[in-house]
């Protein structure tokens, strides 16, 4: 790299959604649509789960974490885009695009962790109801959230440092709708083969060791599930995962599509959709699982727009 001229860049330009200019309304809509979805969705879990006091579970809590988790990844990621897609100004500062980048890594480790510890609180919940109150009592839940979001802020600054420390030259242009590393990385004239290789190690521990603690809870739910007698007991145990596990499917299905397959020209516009489905979509979909495959979360809306009517 010594001794070669590069220009460096002030700025990015964010193609979005470019090669389809004739849907570029209809992408709108459609985005602006989700969004009001998604924030009015997860909101109003979060206010349902704090009025209403028969959710005040650490199930329920780490679900309100989750919410929170939701509305910042999307309104990291859309707002931008809504943005670009209704003026045309594509362009986004060096500033923007890292703190964005920051922000989307910090909130896809945050909802890695989280589902991994609601798999492991149906799992406690379930094959050991008796240790139930003491492993997941509410001092232990909120050091265990905490945690999560602290690892997940760390993870995120060491990859970010690392991704600050390159050299960005020659081109400008993002083939994406929002700042990530895997696109910053195609545009860098630096040498980063190697950050590349820890990238991918610790991608792989990431998702692999939040796949192995979900399965494992999964694994023993299962087999304490099938040694139940009663099938009523059997079908509402299932029940309480039912929701967790869309979710579970939802997020790491379309990450695994947008991640894993091959990176190129001709899957770029694959890759768009994809990540649009984990960054936008799902978001939106959290707060309907839980609301329309739960029981509890429907009584307790039940309850609540009841103590509404009443009131008036």
């Amino acid at each position: 790299m010594a001794g070669e001229n590069f220009t460096m860049v002030s700025g990015f330009i964010l193609q979005g959604f470019s090669a389809h200019p004739e849907m570029q309304d209809a992408i709108f809509g459609v985005l602006l649509v989700i969004y009001v979805i998604t924030l009015v969705g997860n909101l109003g879990m979060i206010v349902l789960i704090s009025i209403d006091p028969r959710l005040h579970t650490p199930m329920y809590f780490f679900l309100c974490q989750l919410s929170c988790v939701e509305i910042c990844h999307s309104s990291n990621i859309i707002p931008k885009a809504l943005e670009n897609l209704l003026w045309g100004s594509k362009y986004i500062s060096v500033a923007e695009c890292f703190i964005q980048m920051y922000i989307f890594t910090v909130c896809s480790s945050s909802e890695c962790f989280f589902l991994s510890l609601m798999a492991y609180d149906r799992y406690i919940a379930i094959c050991n109801p008796l240790l139930y109150t003491v492993v997941m009592s509410s001092k232990q839940c909120l050091k265990l959230a905490t945690a999560l979001h602290v690892t997940a802020f760390i993870y995120s600054i060491l990859h970010g440092a690392w991704i600050r420390s390159l050299s960005f030259c020659h081109t400008n242009v993002i083939d994406h709708f929002f700042c990530e590393i895997p696109s910053l990385l195609k545009l860098s004239c630096s040498n980063t083969h190697r950050y590349e290789v820890v990238l991918l190690f610790t991608a792989i521990l990431h998702i692999v060791g939040s796949n192995l603690i979900i399965m494992g809870s999964y694994a023993y739910i299962l087999s304490t599930i099938l040694r139940m007698r009663s099938a009523e007991g059997r079908k509402k145990t299932f029940s309480t995962c039912a929701s967790h596990l869309t979710d579970v499917i939802a997020f790491y299905g379309t990450g695994a599509c947008a991640y894993l397959q091959s990176r190129t020209e001709n899957s770029q516009e694959q890759d768009k959709m994809a990540s649009m489905f984990y960054t936008v979509v799902t978001p939106m979909l959290n707060p309907l699982i839980y609301s329309l495959r739960n029981k509890e979360v429907k009584d307790a809306l039940r309850r609540v727009m009841c103590r509404k009517m009443f009131e008036k």
